[in-house]
C-alpha cells in the first residue's frame, strides 16, 4: 500500500506536457517532432501526443514513452478531401473549409497563399470537440492550425512553433496576429526564422525563443546502416523533401540538365512524396529521363544519403531544412540554394556551399565543386569534426514551463 502511494505521488510530481501535430507523414516537421520526443526526460515529464490523423510512415518512430492519444474522427476532417468528409456527414466542417477557400481566393486571387490555413482554423475550430479534459503544465502547438491549442486544451502555458520562413509566404496578418498573441511563447527553429517572423509580426518580439530542430546524429547514422542501397551513377546527387512549391524539386531537374550540358556524368535522385506533376513535366521538357529519377517515399532515406556523392537542397525557401543537417551528420558535401534563411543552415564554404538560385549559376558552382577534390574533402572533414546533435536544447523548453 505504501509503495502504491509513493508511486502515485511520484506520478503527480511529473510535469504534464501536451503536443499536437497533424500527422506523421515524411517531412522535416515530423522528423523534428520525433527528435523532440526523444529528447524529453520521461522520468520528469509526462507527455501526451495528439495527432489529427494516425497516418504516415513515421508513426513507428514516435517514442513509446510518450502517450499517443486516441484519434478523434472530427479532427481528421481538417486535412482529408472535402468530398470524403461530406459523404461522412461532416457538412458544417466541409462548409467551413469551402468558405476558407473562398476567403483565401478573395484575399489574394488565384495565387497560392498560406492565408487559407488560418481561415480553415477560423471557420472550423468551433465545430470541433475538446481534445481532452486533462490540464497540462505546457501545451505545444507544433504545427498549424494553432487555434486548436488555444481553444481545445487547458494548460498553464502554451507555445506555438514556427517551421517556415515568414518573409516568403503570403498570410493574412490581421487574421493570424490575435492567435499568435494568445501564446505565452513562440518557438522558432533559427535566428533567421525569428527575424523573418518578426518582420511580419514585430509586436511579438518578446515572445520569441529559438529552439532549433532537435536531431540525434547517432539515430541518423544507425538508420543509414540498416540497409545497403545501390544507386547508380558516376556522380550521384540526392535531394530529399516533399514534392511541393517551396522545395523546388522541379528546379533541380533544370540544374541537372545544365550539369549534363556541361559534361558532368550525373545521376540525380529525388526522395519524397506529394505533387509529382511539375517534376515529371520538367523531366519531360528537359529530356532528363536518363539522369533524373523520382524514388518516391522512403521511410528511411538515410541509406540513400550515405550512398550519394553530393546532397543538394534546391529550395525556394525554408525555415531550416532538417534533411540538410541530416546529410551533414552523415558527413556528406552539401549544396543549398541561396534562399532567404540559407545563412542559418550552414557555414558557406566550411560545411557546405550556398549557390545562386539562378539555374546556370547554380550548375556552374556545383560543377566547380565536383571538380575540386580538395574542397570536397574539406567539406567532409569539417562535417566529421562538427557535432550536429543538439538534444540539450530541450532545456530551453523545460525553462518555459
Amino acid at each position: 500500500m505504501y509503495l502504491v502511494l509513493v508511486l502515485k505521488s511520484y506520478i503527480r510530481m511529473k510535469k504534464k506536457i501536451f503536443i499536437t501535430n497533424q500527422y506523421m507523414e515524411l517531412g522535416g516537421v515530423e522528423r523534428s517532432l520525433i527528435g523532440l520526443l526523444d529528447a524529453i526526460d520521461y522520468n520528469k515529464y509526462e507527455v501526451d501526443v495528439f495527432l489529427h490523423r494516425h497516418t504516415g510512415d513515421l508513426m513507428p518512430f514516435i517514442n513509446p514513452k510518450a502517450n499517443l492519444l486516441p484519434e478523434i474522427k472530427a479532427y481528421t476532417t481538417l486535412t482529408r478531401p472535402i468530398k470524403d468528409i461530406i459523404k461522412e456527414g461532416y457538412w458544417s466542417i466541409a462548409f467551413g473549409r469551402l468558405k476558407a477557400k473562398w476567403r483565401a481566393k478573395k484575399y489574394q486571387g488565384n495565387k497560392t497563399n498560406a492565408a487559407i490555413f488560418q481561415y480553415v482554423a477560423d471557420e472550423t475550430t468551433h465545430l470541433l470537440p475538446q481534445i481532452t479534459s486533462k490540464s497540462y503544465d505546457l501545451a505545444i502547438s507544433f504545427q498549424q492550425p494553432h487555434n486548436l491549442v488555444c481553444e481545445k486544451i487547458n494548460a498553464k502555458k502554451k507555445i506555438a512553433w514556427i517551421h517556415t520562413d515568414y518573409s516568403t509566404v503570403k498570410i493574412d496578418v490581421k487574421a493570424e496576429l490575435p492567435i499568435w498573441d494568445r501564446f505565452d511563447a513562440i518557438a522558432s527553429i533559427s535566428d533567421s526564422s525569428s527575424e523573418a517572423f518578426l518582420s511580419t509580426f514585430p509586436k511579438l518580439a518578446d515572445k520569441i525563443v529559438v529552439i532549433e530542430n532537435m536531431l540525434s546524429p547517432e539515430f541518423v547514422r544507425q538508420q543509414a546502416n540498416l540497409e545497403v542501397v545501390n544507386i547508380e551513377g558516376e556522380v550521384k546527387i540526392l535531394t530529399v523533401g516533399r514534392f511541393c512549391y517551396p522545395k523546388n524539386i522541379e528546379g533541380a531537374v533544370h540544374i541537372c540538365k545544365a550539369l549534363v550540358k556541361r559534361g558532368v556524368p550525373v545521376k540525380w535522385y529525388a526522395i519524397g512524396y506529394g505533387d509529382e506533376n511539375p517534376i515529371n513535366k520538367a523531366i519531360e521538357a528537359c529530356d532528363m529521363h536518363n539522369h533524373f529519377f523520382i524514388l518516391g517515399k522512403k521511410a528511411n532515406p538515410y541509406p540513400y544519403m550515405k550512398a550519394c556523392d553530393l546532397y543538394v537542397q534546391p529550395s525556394r525557401y525554408e525555415g531550416k531544412a532538417v534533411t540538410v543537417r541530416e546529410a551533414q551528420m552523415l558527413c556528406k558535401p552539401v549544396v543549398i540554394t541561396k534562399f532567404p534563411t540559407s545563412s542559418s543552415q550552414l557555414k558557406d564554404g566550411i560545411d557546405g556551399i550556398i549557390v545562386p538560385m539562378d539555374i546556370e549559376q547554380a550548375a556552374d558552382a556545383i560543377k566547380d565543386l565536383l571538380e575540386n577534390q580538395l574542397k570536397l574533402e574539406s567539406l567532409i572533414k569539417n562535417c566529421q569534426a562538427t557535432n550536429y546533435g543538439n538534444l540539450e536544447d530541450i532545456e530551453k523548453l523545460y525553462n518555459l514551463i
